[in-house]
């Protein structure tokens, strides 16, 4: 946080396009990048204006999430309230820039209340904007139930998410976002409910996660490999996940398959048989990156 504050924006810009490069090359043509460690107007929007910039100078898209709460500022010690309407009165401002696509929080007992959440929810609904959420990952606070009640996008981590929740996402038609490079780095142990996302049809997607703390992870093709490995998800499952289903968490119908009518973002692995994507760990696999038709990588 004291880093990104620290930072004007094209520093800040400087800094990302190595990792946005990075994750281009190793596969991915769209990105979801969140705020949240600005944590005060300014830094949200300049994280969100470098997202944007991002897109711009890559040509890859880019999805922007407002993700101010995420945690609560030194300043605001024992006035968790009092920021989370801060959250809500920098929202409007920043969506009329055109720099939120959704909104996100961290519902949790290091993060925030089901209560305040709930209160950023409705900000953004108010603003027809979609919202999803940092679901479950450490206690379960029914958070997957709340994105649902929401019609979310998306729970994201779901690691704690019980079977009512997981009905709930099933009926609403939230998808599961499993972060495996995040499960990986924490060492955790308690895996997500995929039972019973299976049985009752909640899409599961799949994506790095990649933030300084608990994910440093720049491939989407080694989280396919991790979540083959950690997660015991099927080869097709995983591929499926860091494709339409990740496409469809994001709010984007236009892509994530190959088919007539869906813009043509694809990668051509150096590999035999697609499970081989769940198979090697490390290694240089995409053999180009076409978004929009048009080869990005390498160029």
């Amino acid at each position: 946080m004291e880093a990104v504050r620290a930072c004007d924006e094209d520093e800040l810009l400087r800094q990302s396009l190595p990792r946005a490069r990075a994750l281009l090359a190793a596969g991915a043509t769209t990105l979801e990048i969140k705020s949240g460690y600005g944590l005060e107007f300014e830094g949200e929007r300049r994280m969100l204006r470098v997202a944007r910039r991002i897109g711009e100078e890559l040509g890859i898209g880019v999805r922007t999430t407002y993700l101010a709460a995420h945690a609560l500022p030194a300043e605001y010690r024992e006035q968790a309230d009092a920021y989370i309407e801060e959250v809500i009165q920098w929202l409007p401002r920043l969506h009329a820039e055109g720099l939120v696509d959704a909104v996100d929080a961290f519902c949790e007992g290091i993060g925030f209340t089901p209560a305040q959440t709930r209160r950023v929810f409705e900000a953004a609904r108010a603003l027809e904007l979609p919202v999803k959420l940092h679901a479950d990952q450490l206690s379960d606070l029914s958070g997957a139930a709340l994105v649902a009640e929401f019609g979310g996008l998306s729970a994201d981590h779901v690691e704690h998410t019980s079977e009512d929740g997981v009905r709930a996402m099933a009926a609403a038609g939230v998808v599961a976002v499993l972060l495996p490079g995040a499960f990986h780095v924490l060492r955790e142990t308690r895996l997500p409910p995929l039972a019973a996302f299976r049985e009752h049809g909640v899409a599961m997607a799949i994506a790095t996660d990649c933030n300084p703390g608990t994910s440093p992870l720049l491939s989407l093709r080694q989280v396919i490999q991790l979540a083959c490995t950690h997660f015991r998800l099927t080869p097709q499952e995983a591929l499926r996940g860091a494709t339409v289903n990740a496409s469809r968490a994001l709010g984007l119908n236009d892509r994530g398959a190959l088919r007539v009518g869906m813009r043509a973002d694809f990668v051509r692995w150096k590999v035999r048989h697609p499970a081989e994507l769940g198979y090697w760990l490390g290694g240089d696999l995409a053999g180009g990156v076409w978004i929009g038709g048009q080869r990005v990588h390498p160029q």
